[in-house]
């Protein structure tokens, strides 16, 4: 993965790495805030020896005094010692705890120890640090003195006391932030990569064009104004979406130039991925350039365009299959230039059986030598045949896939069901394209160079 990649996968995941880092964050606030303070008292001790009258004396006097300090080191840390600490202050705790908090450091060739004490009381930190080393020199005195009572050949000095501390050293809230904020950014990253790894929507035009065999005839980027109001008014809106459209209209003149597809119908894998807004809007496109259009309603199970356009429901294509209304009492004007509208009528028992019967194509083909263009909006090809019957029926087929939201496998499924009835498939059409990927900017320069070609430039 180059950095391209990486790129787009965090600007995809954006949403994960975020949470994931603010969650490293919390986690590092709630360790600091939940870590009671401890606050470190130090001494310093100096380890001396009894000097020699030649030089020789003394360099082996200091090499006595720094092989003495390993060992006084681990004696500082020891039961012993701590024990003493404890019954001289008065210390509500035991030897074992302690030690726990007691450090003793030396530099190499060195003759400095360095005692660290921590506790949560600044004042009895500094008690247990001095009092810790008082007992200390003693104990030495009390070692290194031989039986006979003569002057030891080391002892130990208090070179340095220790003073009440001012702030506490546990916890280090700088340190747990920057932890947490790198654990976030790490763990982050690793989440959005597994995530996307388990993805298997839809999300790029090589995909597309892989699984369902064609090409990708248009990309509509994604608008949330179109929840509100599906139909774009084309006559005086120059927005990316409406662009879109336009384009698709444009790219349609080039699927099949000896013999034009007029009757399309739109499907897609399931619901919700932008069939309806398609259908209304393409027709609307359409008839901006001039064409006589008609949009049909196809979805006899769950209609919608006559909600989406304001028109009555209650005679469309379903009364015109059935007999009990003509295709002159059917059809609507809507309130959008130049859109004729079929709505699907009263919802029957058995859509799938009046969409494949005879009564069906005939309307479709008098609806065909009506118009210019008939764009017919149908159910979702894994929920239930109906699409299938109407695609057998038409000129071909606009296959809708919704951007990070089809899965791979239900395209395939449905692509494999368009297959089954020898429906011709005119493209696929991604649909709520964020407008950053790099679907829709394949969309622009595909759109655009299409549109160079009609213009003849």
């Amino acid at each position: 993965m180059n950095i391209q990649e990486y790129a787009k996968l965090l600007r995809t995941r954006w949403v994960t790495v975020a949470v994931t880092i603010l969650v490293g964050l919390l986690g590092a606030v709630a360790v600091t805030l939940l870590t009671t303070p401890l606050y470190k008292a130090s001494t310093r001790l100096f380890v001396s020896t009894i000097s020699g009258s030649s030089i020789a004396d003394t360099y082996q006097g200091n090499r006595f005094s720094q092989e003495r300090v390993d060992s006084y080191s681990e004696l500082l840390t020891g039961q012993t010692l701590a024990q003493r600490t404890i019954d001289k202050l008065g210390l509500d705790m035991t030897a074992a705890e302690l030690q726990a908090n007691v450090k003793a450091t030396s530099k190499p060739q060195t003759v400095l120890i360095t005692v660290e004490v921590l506790d949560s009381s600044p004042v009895r930190a500094r008690d247990i640090a001095n009092t810790l080393s008082d007992e200390f020199v003693v104990m030495v005195r009390e070692l290194e003195t031989p039986e006979d009572g003569t002057s030891p050949d080391s002892r130990v000095v208090l070179e340095q006391r220790a003073s009440i501390p001012d702030a506490p050293s546990v916890p280090k809230t700088t340190r747990n932030i920057a932890v947490g904020l790198a654990l976030g950014v790490l763990a982050g990253i690793g989440l959005a990569h597994v995530r996307d790894l388990l993805d298997n929507t839809v999300k790029d035009s090589d995909t597309l064009e892989e699984i369902t065999g064609s090409g990708i005839v248009g990309n509509i980027p994604l608008d949330k104004d179109r929840r509100k109001k599906p139909a774009i008014a084309f006559d005086n809106d120059n927005s990316p979406i409406a662009e879109a459209f336009r384009k698709l209209r444009t790219n349609l003149q080039f699927l099949a130039v000896d013999n034009p597809p007029r009757v399309i119908v739109l499907t897609s894998s399931v619901p919700s991925e932008g069939k309806s807004t398609t259908a209304i809007n393409l027709a609307l496109a359409l008839a901006e350039a001039d064409h006589n259009v008609v949009v049909v309603d196809g979805d006899l199970r769950r209609p919608t365009l006559h909600k989406y356009l304001d028109l009555v429901g209650a005679v469309g294509l379903s009364t015109v299959i059935s007999g009990q209304a003509s295709l002159d009492d059917a059809l609507q004007k809507s309130s959008m230039p130049g859109l004729t509208v079929l709505t699907a009528g009263a919802v029957p028992p058995n859509p799938s059986e009046l969409l494949g019967s005879l009564s069906a194509r005939t309307a479709l083909a008098e609806l065909r030598s009506r118009f210019d263009y008939v764009i017919v909006d149908s159910t979702p090809l894994l929920a239930v045949t109906d699409a299938a019957v109407l695609a057998a029926a038409s000129d071909g087929v606009l296959m809708m896939t919704r951007f990070g939201y089809t899965k791979r496998e239900q395209l395939t499924h449905a692509i494999a069901n368009l297959g089954n009835v020898s429906a011709p498939l005119l493209g696929a059409v991604f649909t709520m394209v964020p407008a950053r990927s790099a679907a829709y900017s394949y969309s622009y320069y595909y759109g655009e160079e299409s549109g160079k070609k009609a213009s003849g430039t």
